[in-house]
């Protein structure tokens, strides 16, 4: 019995403790350093910012940095552990190789971020429609941008895919135009619709004088004349000036006393009365 309590200790001396201290060393190291991280960005954001840097390339560089700083900290850790810092070095590089290798699609990805700071189609804040996703940016990240969609879903685009296709841009530009179709029906004079509908767009709040709304003919239908709705905004008031220009045109319709025209299939924006 002796001899295993002996033997117990001298295998607690010799390997348990150094471990456990290693251990603990590993783990204090790990919240000391995470949380020096997490100054260290915060110092580097607030001083960027004082510097009045771009929010997206700010946004990029914060990820850099903690994304650099989490692997020097990770060397770090393991070198307690007495495994050899520059063969670890090493490793990563290989193994980066490798890697890059297998998931050339990440770094695809990573570059493409890399572009998208560089060649600037967007910014933080703007309002894009690219891969199929139309929203606010809200973070463009090492690898993936964050997308708030109109219906406030949150969307993560892979930059490559974003960068690959046609990137629109609605925020650049003082404003945009809002396209809506009305439908009249044959007798209805469409020169007479169209200035009432022009002088009734003047009208919806936050539809801007120049350039003036336009409303012309745009086709004809079994139905009869369509007149196009172009009133522009700036991008912010889209959705308001939209729906208030539907109304525009029910409500021009009603007080002139439009007849419904008769339409096959489907039943567009019409200017007729309610009767």
């Amino acid at each position: 019995m002796g001899d295993w309590i002996t033997r117990f200790n001298t295998f607690m001396v010799s390997y348990l403790m150094p471990v456990g201290w290693k251990v603990i060393g590993a783990v204090v190291l790990w919240i000391v350093g995470s949380w020096a991280i997490k100054i260290i960005r915060n110092l580097s954001v607030r001083g960027m910012g004082a510097r009045k840097l771009d929010p997206t390339l700010i946004k990029y560089f914060e990820a850099t940095i903690g994304v650099v700083l989490r692997m020097v900290l990770v060397i770090a850790i393991l070198a307690i552990f007495g495994i050899e810092t520059t063969s670890f070095v090493a490793f990563i590089a290989a193994a980066g190789v490798a890697i890059g290798m297998a998931w050339g699609g990440l770094l695809a990805n990573f570059a493409a971020g890399a572009f998208l700071i560089i060649l600037r189609p967007f910014k933080v804040g703007d309002m894009i429609t690219g891969a199929g996703v139309t929203g606010d940016v809200k973070e463009i990240g090492l690898f993936a941008t964050t997308v708030d969609t109109v219906d406030n879903l949150r969307v993560i685009v892979g930059n490559n895919k974003l960068l690959s296709d046609n990137i629109i841009n609605y925020t650049t530009n003082p404003f945009r135009r809002v396209d809506l179709k009305a439908q009249l029906a044959h007798g209805v004079d469409p020169f007479e619709a169209a200035a009432k509908l022009r002088e009734r767009l003047k009208q919806i709040p936050n539809v801007i004088s120049d350039p003036a709304p336009h409303v012309e003919i745009v086709e004809f239908t079994m139905a009869g004349p369509v007149l196009s709705a172009n009133p522009f905004c700036h991008n912010n008031n889209y959705w308001q000036v939209f729906f208030d220009t539907n109304k525009a045109i029910a409500e021009v319709g009603a007080a002139a006393g439009y007849p419904p025209p008769w339409i096959p299939e489907g039943r567009p924006n019409t200017l007729c009365s309610d009767h």
